[in-house]
């Protein structure tokens, strides 16, 4: 399966969306037709644009995420968003030097 570091966060809660959900950078796998995300036990579905906040659906709960690849200036999140942005520690130092082009951070554990 194809593999990419991406940045995964959390949209939905019960009361509704959140900008300021958990979020993490990690390396998720790809099914076959590239339709389906796996990440850490996960299998995210793609909402092709019917999601409320999220562009991907947790296939057992239903809850909404955006998934996206990482941006090189670490803006990930929302513009109304903010809080930690965990970094896994297998791809930590791939990220903060291939994505980043920071390798002086390679171990700093939030982006």
């Amino acid at each position: 399966m194809k593999s990419r570091i991406m940045y995964i966060e959390l949209k939905t809660h019960p009361g509704g969306h959140d900008d300021r959900g958990p979020a993490r950078i990690g390396r998720v796998t790809f099914s076959a037709t590239g339709k389906t995300i796996y990440y850490q036990g996960k299998k995210f579905q793609s909402l092709k644009g019917a999601g409320f906040c999220g562009n991907y659906s947790d296939v057992d709960t239903g809850d909404e995420y955006w998934i996206s690849g990482c941006k090189k200036n670490g803006q990930d999140r929302h513009w109304a968003g903010g809080g930690p942005v965990e970094i896994d520690n297998d791809v930590r130092e791939e990220y903060w030097t291939e994505i980043r082009n920071q390798p002086d951070r390679k171990n700093k554990q939030f982006a």
